[in-house]
């Protein structure tokens, strides 16, 4: 799939990266898991019945689009503060995904600005990027709206955001993600997507999806950015 690879990247005039996966592991220190269970628990203080199904899970992701269809406002901003403080907890113990730091530079070095868009919270991103000094890298990061679980991925509009904060067309955007709600949420805006399986179990699931391009390296990524780099300079 290099080859698919190379392809888009000669057509494309920005990056978009998933948070999550291609750039780091962000609950590697403070499990998801763990995560899940805290905003359970809030939720259960407030007297709401749990289900066999949510008491379960295991996304705190899930968690909160699962809150947002109790018909609880209020609710649901306590399970978006609870996750906010969560991510930026995790922020600070999330291992940088092997090879994801070389993506983003050899993004800028080919002249092509970089967006990151991400159902994680704007601010536990932006804490990341600041401890590994990424931020002069990252035009712009689209990160979740606040309480508005539906507006995440798989729906398009935070990539379309981030597509006109940097002024390209989503056709010439590329987004790199690791979930099937990263394929889903491209293919809806009109945009490439390179799904990056960062676990063998995924391969497969991807190409069913119909990703661009299906990669489990993000160092080939990040090669063919300095190929095509070379290629438009000479």
């Amino acid at each position: 799939m290099t080859d698919n690879l190379h392809a888009l990247l000669a057509r494309s005039r920005a990056i978009l990266l998933d948070f999550d996966g291609p750039v780091c592991s962000i609950f590697s220190g403070y499990p998801a898991p763990q995560v899940a269970v805290e905003l359970l628990n809030l939720i259960a203080a407030r007297g709401v019945h749990l289900g066999d199904d949510i008491c379960t899970e295991t996304d705190p992701l899930e968690m909160l689009r699962w809150s947002a269809t109790l018909g609880m406002p209020e609710l649901l901003r306590e399970v978006e503060d609870g996750l906010c403080r969560a991510e930026l907890l995790a922020a600070k113990s999330a291992i940088p995904e092997p090879h994801g730091q070389a993506v983003i530079e050899a993004a800028r070095a080919s002249g092509r600005p970089v967006a990151i868009v991400s159902n994680n919270s704007a601010d536990a991103i932006e804490a990341y990027l600041r401890a590994h000094h990424l931020t002069g890298f990252i035009a712009f990061v689209s990160g979740r709206a606040y309480a508005q679980p539906d507006r995440m991925k798989p729906n398009p509009e935070p990539l379309w955001r981030a597509a006109k904060m940097l002024r390209v067309e989503p056709a010439m955007c590329i987004l790199i993600g690791d979930s099937l709600f990263d394929i889903e949420g491209a293919q809806a805006a009109g945009m490439p997507v390179v799904a990056y399986a960062n676990r063998p179990s995924k391969v497969l699931r991807f190409h069913d999806a119909r990703a661009d391009a299906v990669l489990t390296s993000m160092i080939d990524i990040a090669a063919a950015l300095l190929t095509a780099e070379r290629v438009e300079a000479g």
